[in-house]
């Protein structure tokens, strides 16, 4: 918001009327207070999420989105917030050349449309993956040998004495024209002879070059401080406060609650049954209160424990198999590890609670306790704990 401020503030000292599309827009995802932001569901759509947005990626049990799909999910869970440079190693890894297409054809328009920098490792791209690319960084031996625009990198190499064939793929041609046994077969000027050309020879013509002029000349000059806005650059490692931080995580996790209702409620059915076949085992008609029969309380009160216990045992199953998710947000600053263990803490409180009710109400007196109600409860409590 405070940004945004800032933005109309700027726009009326130097007169500008914004485009109305873009205005509304800007305010949109300034709002706050909203279930889902408009940004959220802006990259859902540049990312072509929005077809399978309900769906659960699923896993080695239940099937869920496709392998694309997760990809271009992990992308759109970065790209979602503030940050505006992306640094992406190898992201077409176990893709194949479609799949791989589509993302970065996702990334260009995310780079274009919100003024985003991009930058993107591939190994050997497609054709077509490698036309949607402005700018290109071509790199052999641990040194830059060109950096510019794609456009003017095949006249270049043509100035070096390279010419790519004309059925040949560029990006093919830049990694095989560096290679020392690949390289002649690209040689262009037959009467000169040809000699081969080292890394370092293009590097050193590249920093001749009128491109590498330009980049030298542009990367020499010092940035202004005075130029950026205080809210340009942002000091705290998570975007939101401690409290948003807080707030998101009990709605995730009463969302994932509600996802699984079945188990719980299954769960607590289950006791039900078990208390009531148990009370009928440990029948109060047949037992009194002597030595003898203590045995039988004592193995009624070691079974109440010991299945409670057990009933646990699929709450810890779901809480394994969210690690690893834990473990990329909490590396990726969506939130430090208090947030995620304090709502999946206190949440689950309820449910102990219900069980705990479920099993002592119905076990207790067809066994036969004590009837007084401070034992009743505290019983209650000590299986609730």
């Amino acid at each position: 918001i405070e940004i945004m401020k800032e933005v109309i503030r700027r726009e009326k000292e130097a007169g500008i009327t914004p485009d109305p599309n873009i205005d509304t827009y800007m305010k949109a995802i300034s709002v706050e207070g909203l279930e889902r932001s408009m940004q959220t569901d802006y990259i859902m759509k540049i990312m072509g999420l929005d077809i399978c947005a309900d769906v659960l990626v699923g896993d080695a049990m239940r099937r869920g989105i496709s392998g694309g799909e997760k990809k271009r999910l992990t992308t759109g869970e970065m790209i979602v917030g503030p940050s505006k440079a992306l640094f992406m190693d190898e992201i077409s890894t176990g893709l194949d050349s479609s799949t791989t297409f589509q993302i970065v054809s996702c990334l260009q328009q995310l780079a274009h449309i919100s003024e985003s920098t991009i930058l993107v490792s591939l190994l050997q791209p497609a054709p077509e993956t490698y036309e949607l690319f402005d700018d290109i960084i071509l790199m052999a031996e641990g040194q830059i040998v060109y950096h510019g625009p794609k456009g003017y990198i095949m006249s270049f190499f043509e100035s070096c004495g390279f010419k790519c064939p004309e059925r040949k793929g560029s990006a093919d041609f830049l990694q095989e024209v560096l290679s020392k046994k690949d390289q002649k077969q690209y040689w262009s000027r037959n009467e000169e002879g040809y000699n081969f050309v080292t890394v370092d020879q293009f590097c050193d013509k590249f920093k001749a070059s009128q491109s590498g002029q330009n980049l030298a000349a542009e990367l020499s000059k010092p940035y202004e401080e005075s130029k950026g806005h205080k809210n340009a650059l942002s000091f705290s490692i998570y975007s939101l406060s401690k409290w948003d931080l807080l707030k998101a995580c009990f709605a995730r996790e009463l969302l994932l609650m509600k996802r699984n209702a079945f188990i719980y409620i299954s769960k607590s059915i289950q006791l039900g049954l078990l208390a009531v076949i148990t009370g009928t085992v440990f029948l109060r008609t047949r037992m009194g209160v002597d030595r003898i029969h203590a045995n039988y309380y004592m193995g009624s009160l070691f079974y109440a424990l010991l299945l409670l216990m057990v009933n646990g045992f699929p709450e810890l199953a779901m809480a394994i198999n969210r690690l690893p998710v834990f473990y990329k947000q909490r590396d990726d600053y969506f939130y430090p590890a208090w947030a995620y263990a304090i709502p999946s803490f206190i949440l689950k409180i309820p449910v102990s609670l219900v069980e705990s009710i479920a099993w002592t109400t119905i076990s207790y007196y067809l066994i036969g306790y004590t009837p007084e109600a401070s034992r009743f409860f505290c019983q209650l409590l000590v299986l609730f704990l």
